[in-house]
């Protein structure tokens, strides 16, 4: 089992949500049921599965986990991108969330290949 608050990449996609949380709030209202609730919950889900998948037996487990992870890092790119292109989400706080996003998906990736490589 691995303690999920001690890793890094739990620690950096927490901010990503918090981030994500603090700039959807400018969407409009009618994006409240579609978008801002679809992105959050998308970024909500790349720390709880890894959080989730720390509690499970083996490193197989885990994996899966975190390749949900992964996925879902993907996902909410493509929405902020969406995000971007509708006109709710400005140039510099898109790059801004790009960056982090883009180091979430490449510490999950090595974090992946880091325990499929120990098995």
């Amino acid at each position: 089992m691995h303690n999920f608050k001690q890793l890094t990449v739990w620690q950096k996609s927490m901010d990503l949500v918090a981030e994500i949380y603090q700039v959807s709030t400018s969407f409009p209202s009618e994006e409240k049921f579609g978008l801002t609730s679809q992105i959050r919950r998308c970024a909500v889900s790349i720390p709880s599965n890894i959080a989730e998948g720390s509690g499970r037996a083996t490193d197989k487990e885990f994996v899966q986990f975190l390749k949900y992870s992964l996925g879902s890092a993907f996902e909410v790119e493509t929405q902020f991108l969406l995000a971007h292109r509708l006109g709710f989400l400005e140039a510099e706080s898109l790059e801004g969330l790009e960056s982090v996003t883009k180091e979430v998906q490449k510490m999950l990736h090595g974090f992946i290949k880091k325990l499929e490589n120990n098995r």
